[in-house]
């Protein structure tokens, strides 16, 4: 009796065990955040916050609200690498667009909903300048369009004996490549069950799908946030590249470590530190920035004048630059495609043509005094400093004949046609009257050698 009693006991603490957990799972909030800009790295940040935050609050449903016309491939392929791989359901809120890029999010999240007007698809990969990439890039990308529907697997409708895809795989990778570009209405979306319903907006949302009164949070951007996302904007990172290009390329033209030094190494550390936050530069890229650091910094203190030493330093920086804002820290040729190339050689190319214009700028007349002062480029060495020029002039008489006019003892005169010039002997004494020949001019010094020897 007492056994069954215990036995009994035991099982009605476990029942409310379970319903306790049950239930305190069931009360968390519906976590929403959104990707309202272009898809990029900051867009990626706030995607893996987001789900972290999610996944810390046991939140019972994520949200995406969309109007993006898409953006840089790797980051939408992280972002719907995450959203595959969070346990939490997810859905996409498309209010306007989800295009290219977006489309791809979208896809990964387990419901869609769209609001009238707006559309989704047209997925194809485009460059810099708006046009089709080749074949096998569009082939990338379709297939990667065609996993993520594949992702969501197969039902059976009722009365229905065939099992047939909830996103059906072909039309996804219609969306990148075929004889017609599929973009969706968001009812052509519903129809060809791409999108799950149109809604009148976020709240009709989540009214279908059971959660109108569960409590909802929302992912708000930090100061942090903010900075390093402006950090990675490209246009930010041209004038960063322009700063430690031209910050290195005065240095090695100025005396001493200072201004410049000063300004490229906060430049180089405000470029490099969102990419370390998001774990994207691979070890290599690193040390092939650091040897580049090197070879400057041998070239400013240890070897004279712009040599070898200071260009493959200046060049093993630029490419550094160019390979840590690709996928992968550079290590993309298998991985990404050609747009996701082109726009980091973009940016450091745009980086290296505002340097020029910087240090021709700084080192005209009209840039600041204080640098033009310091500046090895614009040192002026005036006669009431103390600096006196050299004739190279007699430099042209060297190889032609000439009479000594006095003894050469070693050092005399000689005439040249009918000027006369202070020459010395590199031999022997000479007479005065003897043929000479010129043989150098070192140190505003004409050399001679007697004629014949």
């Amino acid at each position: 009796m007492k056994r069954s009693i215990f036995i009994l006991l035991c099982c009605m603490l476990t029942s409310l065990f379970v319903t306790a957990t049950d239930s305190g799972s069931a009360g968390g909030p519906v976590y929403i955040f959104s990707l309202d800009d272009e898809i990029n790295g900051r867009a990626w940040r706030t995607t893996r916050r987001a789900c972290d935050d999610a996944v810390a609050r046991d939140a019972r449903l994520v949200v995406v609200r969309m109007n993006t016309y898409g953006g840089a491939l790797d980051a939408a392929d992280s972002i719907r690498s995450a959203l595959l791989a969070l346990k939490i359901p997810t859905v996409a809120f498309v209010d306007h667009n989800a295009a290219s890029a977006g489309a791809l999010i979208a896809l990964a999240c387990d419901t869609v909903f769209m609001t009238p007007g707006s559309s989704m698809g047209a997925a194809t990969v485009v460059n810099g300048s708006g046009e089709a990439m080749p074949d096998k890039y569009q082939s990338y990308m379709s297939s990667i369009m065609r996993t993520t529907a594949e992702s969501h697997g197969k039902y059976i409708a009722e009365g229905d004996s065939v099992a047939r895809w909830r996103r059906n795989p072909e039309i996804a990778a219609r969306m990148v490549r075929g004889d017609s570009i599929v973009s969706f209405t968001s009812s052509e979306a519903v129809d060809a069950g791409y999108a799950d319903a149109v809604v009148a907006d976020l709240n009709d949302a989540l009214e279908r799908l059971g959660h109108k009164d569960s409590p909802v949070e929302e992912f708000e951007q930090t100061l942090s946030d903010e900075i390093l996302g402006f950090l990675s904007d490209n246009a930010v990172r041209a004038i960063l590249i322009m700063l430690i290009l031209g910050g290195i390329y005065m240095e090695m033209h100025t005396p001493g470590l200072g201004f410049a030094a000063a300004v490229s190494v906060i430049a180089a550390i405000l470029f490099f530190l969102p990419l370390f936050i998001s774990g994207q530069p691979s070890s290599w890229v690193l040390l092939l920035f650091l040897a580049g650091v090197i070879l400057v910094v041998l070239e400013i203190f240890v070897i004279p004048g712009f040599g070898v030493c200071g260009i493959l330093g200046i060049t093993a920086v630029i490419i550094s630059l160019a390979a840590s804002m690709m996928p992968s820290g550079g290590q993309w040729l298998d991985k990404t495609l050609m747009s996701q190339v082109i726009a980091p050689v973009l940016t450091v190319f745009a980086g290296i043509l505002l340097s020029v214009g910087l240090v021709a700028w700084l080192t005209s007349r009209h840039g600041p005094k204080f640098i033009r002062r310091h500046s090895e480029l614009m040192k002026s060495l005036d006669n009431s400093e103390g600096y006196i020029g050299v004739d190279m002039s007699p430099a042209a008489f060297v190889g032609n004949h000439a009479m000594t006019l006095t003894d050469m003892r070693p050092a005399g005169k000689i005439k040249i046609d009918s000027n006369v010039y202070d020459a010395v002997s590199t031999g022997d004494f000479i007479e005065a009257g003897s043929k000479v020949k010129i043989v150098k001019y070192e140190n505003a010094q004409l050399y001679v050698e007697k004629a014949g020897i």
